[in-house]
């Protein structure tokens, strides 16, 4: 089972949009050192939505190439369009990924039965540990608890990523799911209380600019060390907040680029991050003591 701080990470860009695999390489090489334990590859964070086909699978080659079996990869790998997201799951497993990430469909707004067809298409399809990611803020659609637990009986469905950030619900579905089955959170604001409850793991975009807090808070959450484990969140909540200042990835563009970990680079139809917001990026950077 993957555990601990599962960084979403964000795909460097240069200034003309073309994907920049020197700062790529390094970008995985300052999160092994910083101890992440695992990295989560052209998801939401990485820009997935504007990526063509073969940059998304080129973008998790390199990662796993890069990362050489010292952490976990997974792949980012879901679509609105079931044949999609199982092309795109088939391409990550021949790149080498560890497991994937898949969605919930967005914008079609499918079913619950759907949403259980869908998954189980594509855990059937490719033989390879996937991971389901409900977020129904960007999608539109919310699978049910009711659902995920269905889906829990098929073997390679083995954990979700839970971004609802509601804490009642996601206690309800570790209390529910099998102990094989690993429930991360997808919110870092209340991350720490998830893997108190008995998550195992933060998919965090946080964990892009300040990697070695959210992983030793992680250690201490899954530990069951809830006074220290929030003592080590604390230095970094101004950042769970300033980092949504405007739609993700926005402001961690930005902050990452302050840090010299990227160019300040985005593909539309983002934008980079407005300038009312420089102050208060920089701000929560400087009190979680994170600097260039």
């Amino acid at each position: 089972m993957i555990t601990g701080s599962l960084v979403a990470l964000i795909t460097p860009m240069k200034s003309d949009g073309s994907i920049d695999k020197q700062k790529l390489d390094e970008l995985v090489e300052y999160h092994v050192a910083a101890g992440t334990h695992g990295i989560v590859a052209v998801g939401t964070t990485g820009e997935s939505a504007t990526l063509t086909y073969d940059e998304h699978a080129n973008v998790i080659r390199q990662v796993v190439q890069k990362v050489n079996g010292r952490i976990p990869v997974i792949a980012g790998t879901g679509a609105n369009s079931t044949h999609e997201a199982i092309d795109l799951t088939q391409r990550a497993k021949e790149a080498g990924a560890d497991a994937c990430l898949l969605v919930v469909p967005y914008y079609n707004r499918p079913t619950q039965e759907g949403l259980f067809l869908h998954f189980k298409a594509i855990a059937e399809a490719v033989d390879i540990p996937q991971i389901l990611y409900n977020v129904p803020g960007r999608t539109a659609c919310d699978m049910s608890n009711e659902t995920v637990l269905r889906l829990t009986s098929i073997p390679n469905i083995v954990g979700i990523k839970d971004a609802t950030g509601d804490l009642e619900r996601a206690k309800e579905l570790i209390n529910a799911v099998p102990e094989t089955f690993a429930v991360y959170s997808g919110d870092d604001p209340t991350a720490v209380g998830l893997m108190l409850l008995g998550g195992k793991g933060n998919i965090s975009v946080t964990a892009n600019v300040a990697p070695s807090q959210v992983a030793k808070a992680a250690e201490l959450a899954i530990a069951g060390d809830a006074e220290a484990a929030h003592e080590v969140d604390a230095g970094i909540k101004g950042l769970h907040k300033s980092l949504f200042v405007e739609p993700n990835p926005i402001p961690v563009k930005w902050a990452a680029a302050q840090l010299g970990l990227c160019e300040n680079a985005i593909r539309l139809p983002l934008t980079p991050l407005s300038e009312q917001y420089f102050a208060e990026v920089s701000a929560a950077l400087d009190a979680a003591g994170v600097s260039k």
